[in-house]
């Protein structure tokens, strides 16, 4: 279970962070793009999204084993939007996510009612909800879109 935490972080260069999480997690390095940064790492915003599509893979995972349902591997693709608001500053305006299953729909039990609660149990994804659109697409191994 997720619990509170810091994170620790120096400027190394320019825009290059090092990421410290403690507790045996590998350094994580981040930078932003040219021409501010050198792409050496994520960006903020693609951490943003990892963590949002990171989280509601986790959280479908779960469900469906809650009932003891294999979907594994499960695997997908997010993408953002980045535009300017009304005061011309960048800003990421919606995230959309696939999840795919790792197994067709017609082997799983529970299907609709795991894909009608998941995200409600995802911490970041409700987070961020609070500001930006998050769209989810689920499909089963066969390529079914089942949400």
């Amino acid at each position: 279970m997720s619990a509170d935490f810091t994170l620790n972080f120096t400027q190394l260069e320019r825009y290059r962070f090092s990421n410290l999480f403690g507790g045996g997690v590998p350094e994580l390095f981040t930078d932003e793009p040219p021409p501010l940064g050198e792409d050496s790492g994520p960006s903020p915003s693609q951490l943003l999204v990892a963590a949002t599509a990171n989280c509601l893979a986790a959280s479908l995972l779960f469900a469906f084993g809650k009932f003891k349902q294999d979907v594994t591997p499960l695997s997908g693709e997010a993408s953002c939007v980045i535009g300017r608001n009304e005061d011309r500053r960048l800003r990421v305006e919606s995230i959309a996510v696939t999840l795919q299953l790792g197994r067709p729909a017609a082997t799983l039990e529970h299907v609709e009612r795991v894909l009608s609660t998941f995200e409600d149990y995802c911490t970041v994804t409700q987070s961020v909800r609070q500001g930006i659109r998050v769209e989810v697409t689920v499909l089963d191994a066969d390529g079914t879109r089942l949400k």
